[in-house]
C-alpha cells in the first residue's frame, strides 16, 4: 500500500535497521523503543492486522513467529526471557494498520502489562 509505512519499509523506501529479514519477513528496531531490546517484526505482505494475517494467509503465521523466535535469538534475549505483542485495533493501541509483532526483552517485564 502505497500511504502504509511498513510497506514503505519493505520496498526500501524508507530507512529502518533492519536485524533479520526473509522471504516472508522484515524485522526492524522499534524507533520509540520500550525495552532495551524492541524490535518490530513484520509480513512482507499487508494485511492489517495478525487476525487478518491468520485469514488471508494462514501459512505466513508461522514463518512470522518463527522470525520472532530468530530474533529474540539473535539479539540474546531467547533464553532470559522476551516478549511477543500483537497489538490488534486502535483501542489496542496499535498505530500502524499493517500487521506485527513487537519483540522486547532486555529487561524484566511487569504484568499486567496495561
Amino acid at each position: 500500500m502505497a500511504d502504509c509505512i511498513f510497506c514503505s519499509i519493505v520496498a526500501g523506501d524508507i530507512p529502518a535497521e533492519v536485524v533479520r529479514e526473509d522471504e516472508h519477513t522484515v524485522a526492524f528496531r522499534d524507533l520509540d523503543p520500550q525495552a532495551p531490546t524492541h524490535v518490530l517484526v513484520i509480513p512482507r505482505r499487508h494485511v492489517p492486522d495478525v487476525g487478518s494475517l491468520a485469514l488471508e494467509a494462514p501459512e505466513e503465521v508461522a514463518p512470522l513467529v518463527a522470525a520472532v523466535r530468530a530474533v529474540a535469538e539473535q539479539e540474546g534475549v531467547a533464553d532470559a526471557g522476551y516478549r511477543s505483542v500483537f497489538n490488534t485495533g486502535a483501542q489496542a493501541h496499535q498505530t500502524v494498520f499493517h500487521a506485527h509483532v513487537h519483540v522486547l526483552g532486555g529487561r524484566a517485564m511487569t504484568w499486567p502489562p496495561g
